[in-house]
């Protein structure tokens, strides 16, 4: 791999009077962003799919990964002959992380805040949806079942977010709206935090979910958060307690999950991300009343792509006027360090 040269973990700015080469990772189906005119007018742009990305790679600059959830790069990375910038559409960046990239001075960048308030607004829906006794209501609709049942208040519900980042906060900030007592647990436990007041550590966890009613998974997907909420935190969960993961299926234990929601161990789970997606057709979650399946779109509300397209645009911007980028990755944690 050859740099252009050491940058600051902040910084990756073209250099001036220069024209980047930008290639795009893109997948057969998905549409091209919106705004690939502006794009254009700002760099030379390359379009390719995982199979090409190696015959595009040698003299760019910039790789936008448009394909989210591709890992195409590790294979292609000793092409990538003048790298110094690698921009991913999402949130999470396990998919796009290895050693190489790691050990490089190539700046890595995310969809940092574009999925905070969509996917905190559906963690309430969750939660609401839970205590309200909507699922249980459509599932009698659809028997022609009137049958009269008594919801949970949420209004003073015990909530427990793992994950301290952007969507962890803007979900305790829309959860506490709701007058819901919440704390966070995230890599170092303090106390006075903004957004969640109490932050436990997350290695600790089953020492802190007796008392939750929702626990709530919004963390990145690292060494440390994989099988986070695993046999050991599901047994010491109260009865009635419901599992929310908007993060990645990989920090629950999922056979561990099945079966202490088939034994009454924990009431519910809503369930946007799974280990394996699609979800396989033989999954005992489908089957499972007490598991609510949605198709990993917590975050992509009418308009998300133009958003992600957008943010790289503004981005693009910044690098072609040679000024940092924001919100770096840390590549060797893999996540954005916190406000």
């Amino acid at each position: 791999m050859i740099s252009a040269g050491p940058q600051p973990s902040s910084a990756a700015g073209a250099p001036a009077s220069s024209r980047p080469q930008v290639v795009v990772l893109t997948a057969e189906g998905t549409p091209p962003p919106a705004n690939d005119a502006a794009l254009r007018e700002l760099a030379d742009i390359t379009y390719c799919d995982a199979a090409g990305l190696a015959e595009a790679l040698p003299g760019a600059e910039a790789l936008f990964i448009w394909d989210f959830f591709s890992g195409a790069l590790r294979d292609a990375w000793p092409a990538a002959d003048a790298l110094r910038w690698v921009h991913v559409a999402a949130a999470g960046v396990d998919a796009i992380l290895f050693e190489e990239l790691r050990e490089s001075d190539v700046v890595v960048t995310n969809a940092r805040g574009v999925f905070d308030e969509p996917i905190a607004e559906f963690v309430a829906a969750s939660v609401l949806a839970h205590d309200k006794l909507l699922h249980e209501s459509k599932a009698l609709q659809n028997e022609r079942t009137w049958r009269h049942r008594e919801p949970r208040r949420t209004a003073g519900a015990q909530a427990l977010v793992v994950g301290t980042g952007g969507i962890g906060r803007a979900t305790a900030r829309l959860l506490r709206a709701l007058g819901m007592n919440v704390r966070g647990a995230g890599r170092v436990a303090r106390e006075g935090d903004a957004d969640f007041g109490t932050v436990v550590a997350s290695s600790e966890l089953a020492a802190h979910v007796g008392d939750v009613d929702h626990l709530v998974l919004a963390a990145p997907l690292t060494d440390t958060t994989r099988g986070v909420v695993d046999a050991e935190v599901l047994a010491a969960l109260p009865e009635h307690a419901h599992l929310v993961n908007v993060g990645r299926g990989q920090l629950v234990d999922e056979p561990a999950l099945v079966a202490a929601l088939q034994a009454g161990d924990i009431a519910a789970a809503s369930l946007d991300v799974f280990v394996t997606e699609p979800l396989p057709a033989d999954h005992p979650f489908w089957a499972m009343p007490n598991v609510h399946v949605s198709a990993h779109m917590c975050g992509d509300v009418q308009g998300w792509r133009d958003a992600l397209s957008d943010q790289f645009e503004t981005n693009l911007r910044r690098y072609v006027a040679g000024e940092s980028l924001p919100d770096p990755v840390d590549k060797a944690s893999g996540y954005v360090p916190g406000r």
